[in-house]
């Protein structure tokens, strides 16, 4: 006798729905970057924002306080350091402070942001990375082990990097993966950063160990052609997507223990931009954002038949270029918010924040939708890591008021270092640095004292610098009161 099987779906998340920011809440006037890479050219995290700009001679990008909405001044400082166009850029997910680019002058550099922003042009990195004899295209952080950073260039090798090493310059990766047979278009770790899969132009899907780069699978299917790859968390599955012999947008679902034919195929339509994914391991939601669409669409993925659930998507007249991800600690969990993208929209010069929404009733916090995720502490040393140890992310709750994550003792002593250092090398930056202190103390005791909703809450209770950091020194001294003319010597300081 057949069990009678209801048509729909129960699922949490199927009135899921996206909320763009309006147009104070987005960041205007951002000169984006007209390159052709399929990258996402914007970082973010919960401090800063950070957005590959056009420039001319060289390559910058900008980092703007995630609070800093609004028009953005054309002569904003830019972090400036490269000599070719900049091409990738992520934030290091255990330094809300420190943040990683590459280039198409063949290198890799990691700078450190000064706590209040970039506040005159950033040109000397923290740590340069020569090894690729091509430009580089993609850069991915470990997910569990501190300082380590993976990148891959046209040069067609992926090379691992231990930035605790004492050089400045670093001319020597710890490892060269050399199994690739073209440009490597993508990147993806597992959990735990045991496993790494690369989408290639050579029409290849491989999965390796991240440690040694042994292949593990390879992928090889003449009707599938990927161009991104992402291992989904722990579900021991591969999703890519690509197009098909026909030249259709084609997304697929692989077996992570066998890679020779996919579980699934799909086709989506028959436009032309890159398939950008992104997934939610704490709600087994895939999101899908096409280079060029405005709109976005969204599944649900489970570990049975048929695997891929729809759900639906959320449309605009705003075609995307790149997009950011805040990292889940950073969101607003009164609001239900379970995933926030940082839409690039060149055609207005907009970066525009989306937030895709569970709608509920209760304004308490939603235990099952926000279930411990992974936090701002790496699980291992970099040395640790290298020695063969493997450890799953250290996770945290994402409840106001649950205990706080510091960034480690190393992490600090290494940022009083730079800001030494910057203070010796620019007179009346030490003044300067006084002044900036003193602002932010009293900017942080004037909104303690408002009411909670006038702030932007943030899961873990980590109080952020809610106001604008000032974007020059000029505009400092302006706001302190001070004579412009004697910025060099700190005269007298009237802030309010």
């Amino acid at each position: 006798m057949m069990t009678w099987r209801p048509q729909y779906r129960s699922s949490k998340f199927r009135h899921v729905f996206g909320k763009a920011a309006t147009k104070e809440n987005c960041y205007d006037g951002v000169p984006i970057t007209r390159s052709v890479q399929d990258n996402h050219f914007c970082a973010v995290n919960p401090r800063f924002v950070a957005i590959i700009t056009e420039c001319a001679g060289g390559g910058a990008f900008l980092v703007l306080s995630v609070h800093h909405t609004g028009k953005v001044d054309p002569h904003h400082p830019r972090v400036s350091g490269h000599r070719g166009n900049v091409l990738d850029i992520k934030w290091n997910p255990f330094n809300d402070f420190c943040i990683a680019s590459c280039s198409e002058d063949t290198t890799v550099k990691v700078w450190e942001i000064p706590p209040h922003g970039v506040l005159k042009n950033l040109t000397v990195p923290w740590k340069e990375l020569q090894g690729h004899s091509r430009r580089v295209g993609i850069i991915e952080w470990h997910p569990t082990a501190n300082n380590i950073l993976f990148s891959t260039a046209y040069d067609y090798q992926v090379m691992i990097w231990n930035l605790d090493s004492t050089e400045q310059v670093i001319k020597n990766p710890i490892r060269t993966i050399k199994h690739h047979t073209d440009v490597v278009l993508s990147m993806s770790f597992n959990t735990d950063g045991s496993l790494l899969a690369t989408s290639c132009r050579d029409r290849k899907v491989r999965l390796m160990e991240a440690r040694s780069g042994n292949v593990l699978q390879e992928a090889n299917c003449k009707t599938h052609k990927a161009s991104k790859v992402l291992i989904l968390g722990n579900m021991k599955m591969l999703f890519t997507s690509g197009t098909s012999r026909y030249n259709d947008r084609q997304i697929a679902l692989w077996d992570q223990d066998d890679l020779s034919v996919p579980l699934l195929l799909e086709n989506l339509d028959g436009s032309s931009g890159v398939l950008f994914p992104f997934y939610d391991a704490d709600t087994h939601m895939l999101y899908l954002a096409g280079k060029g669409d405005g709109n976005i669409r969204y599944y649900e993925i489970s570990s049975e038949k048929p695997y891929i659930h729809y759900l639906t998507e959320y449309r605009s007249h705003s075609p995307q270029k790149g997009m950011g991800v805040m990292p889940k600690r950073g969101l607003d969990v009164s609001s239900c918010e379970v995933f926030r993208f940082y839409k690039v929209v060149t055609v207005k010069s907009l970066i525009e924040p989306l937030s895709m929404i569970v709608p509920r009733r209760s304004e308490s916090y939603q235990e099952d939708i926000y279930p411990m995720t992974a936090g701002n502490r790496p699980a291992l040393t970099a040395e640790e890591w290298l020695s063969g140890l493997e450890k799953g992310p250290v996770l945290m709750s994402l409840k106001p008021g649950s205990e706080l994550t510091e960034p480690s003792s190393e992490m600090k002593e290494l940022a009083n270092s730079q800001d030494t250092r910057r203070s010796q090398s620019r007179p009346g930056m030490v003044q300067l640095s006084y002044i900036q202190d003193q602002l932010e103390a009293t900017k942080e005791a004037s909104y303690r004292a408002e009411d909670d909703r006038s702030r932007t809450p943030v899961s873990n209770g980590d109080d952020l610098v809610l106001c604008s950091p000032p974007r020059t020194e000029n505009e400092v001294f302006y706001i302190c009161g001070c004579d412009l003319s004697a910025r060099g010597s700190f005269i007298h300081m009237g802030h309010k």
